[in-house]
């Protein structure tokens, strides 16, 4: 490997969209995720449910066959 090209692999702090933190290792100092083990459904055990009957129907009638 080249020297002094790699950028520094260092401690980070992640903060999840639920609020929760925890530290990981990165390039960049602060992460905002999404989603993590704290409120993952598969982790959890709990099943999030969205709604999307209400797109698909918009969706169909917007979009459907023109006569």
């Amino acid at each position: 490997m080249k020297e002094a090209i790699h950028p520094d692999y260092k401690v980070a702090k992640a903060i999840c969209a639920c609020g929760s933190t925890f530290e990981t290792r990165s390039t960049i100092a602060e992460l905002h995720v999404d989603i993590c083990s704290e409120c993952h459904p598969f982790y959890t055990g709990k099943q999030k449910l969205i709604d999307t009957a209400g797109r698909v129907e918009r969706f169909r009638r917007k979009y459907g066959k023109q006569k």
